[in-house]
């Protein structure tokens, strides 16, 4: 799957908000949004007006994309999975890209950034169900156990990640049994418990026009 492998600091920036695409960096001062909250390019402060209608509900699904890695045609397939289930599209489009495996890594804190979550994946150090997956985009259901392969548990990265991210905190819809190196997918997440700040409901919009 096609992945965006440019400069991810003028993502924010053009965003206007924090996506954590850097891991820790994005806490610190070295942060973009912290030194420079401007669009990128040189007419990024004439960019400042005010978006109205369309440009609005693209910034909206713009955030969202990047937030998690994906691209334009996968975001589409997503939004059409959301759309022919049950409930809210908007949040149930949330939920899918919660359920991600790369997401899942991240939320456990054993990576400091979904980008990284996502080569951790594509590398094999994780299993699902006692499985290896390597697909960054697997879907994750109720009861799934996403574990730290043992050859993966001496990783120099993994571990610098999990002493990183140690007062990060687990969503309520995972457990972490950090012993076992291993994490649970206790329920399916709620949008309440998708610390995400977009409005969905602006990408429906965008979508069925």
């Amino acid at each position: 799957m096609a992945r965006y492998i440019g400069p991810v600091c003028r993502l924010c920036r053009r965003e206007g908000m924090k996506l954590f695409l850097k891991g820790e960096r994005c806490y610190t001062e070295k942060c973009a949004i912290e030194k420079r909250n401007l669009p990128p390019g040189q007419h990024g402060k004439a960019r400042k007006a005010k978006m109205l209608g369309y440009g609005l509900q693209l910034r909206e699904k713009q955030k969202v994309k990047r937030t998690y890695g994906v691209l334009e045609n996968q975001f589409r397939r997503y939004f059409e999975a959301a759309d022919r289930q049950r409930g809210i599209t908007g949040e149930t489009l949330l939920q899918l890209l919660e359920r991600r495996l790369d997401n899942a890594i991240y939320r456990l804190g054993f990576a400091t950034s979904r980008p990284q979550a996502r080569q951790l994946v594509k590398h094999g150090h994780f299993l699902v169900n006692g499985k290896k997956v390597d697909i960054p985009s697997y879907q994750l259901r109720q009861g799934d156990v996403v574990a730290l392969r043992q050859s993966s548990e001496k990783n120099p990265a993994i571990l610098h990640a999990i002493e990183e991210v140690k007062g990060r905190g687990i969503p309520e819809w995972l457990s972490l049994d950090a012993a076992a190196s291993s994490g649970r997918v206790v329920s399916l997440p709620t949008r309440e418990q998708i610390n995400l700040p977009v409005q969905e409901q602006l990408i429906v919009e965008l979508y069925s026009k």
